[in-house]
């Protein structure tokens, strides 16, 4: 009798371990849906930066607050438009997060980078310049006199910017 005690409470165990591993599954997986679901909202709605050869693509909203970061890129207010004078995105890149532009330490010269405006006309830029900057270093948003893209994301540690520009296709 008391084997088959020990075996029914062994087997509740069981479901109630497998129950919560569930539970909490299902949790993970809604809200990987969910974020998955609003990034194609505003993928659809929003300017887009894409680097294809990066595997990047990413909706860009205005303003570089904390909450825009953490869910879009961020274009500095005050520069430039799509297309027109030194249009200037700031996002999160970080080893340990999945974030936007993770893979764009490996940029290169003369990659593409495609932006797309509200309407989705695309934009092409070519990557001219990639270089290291500190954080107080804000001439990169001033305007050059050129139709240009500018990106701004952390160095893997945190304490200085990657700063990447692409200059505008004649034919864009």
């Amino acid at each position: 009798m008391k084997l088959r005690k020990k075996q029914i409470l062994m087997f509740v165990s069981g479901l109630i371990a497998i129950v919560i591993g569930l539970s909490i599954l299902s949790v993970f997986a809604y809200r990987r849906i969910n974020r998955e679901l609003q990034l194609r909202k505003l993928m659809q709605e929003n300017i887009v930066i894409e680097i294809e050869a990066l595997d990047i693509k990413a909706p860009v909203l205005e303003g570089t607050s904390q909450e825009i970061l953490s869910k879009a890129a961020g274009h500095f207010i005050d520069t430039g438009s799509v297309g027109s004078g030194n249009f200037c995105i700031a996002g999160h890149s970080s080893v340990i997060y999945e974030e936007f532009f993770n893979n764009l330490k490996n940029v290169q010269i003369g990659m593409e980078i495609h932006l797309y405006d509200k309407s989705k006309t695309c934009y092409r830029y070519f990557v001219t310049d990639s270089f290291i900057v500190d954080p107080d270093e804000t001439w990169i948003l001033d305007d050059f006199d050129d139709d240009r893209v500018t990106i701004v994301t952390c160095t893997d540690d945190g304490t200085q910017r990657q700063v990447v520009v692409g200059k505008i296709s004649a034919d864009k």
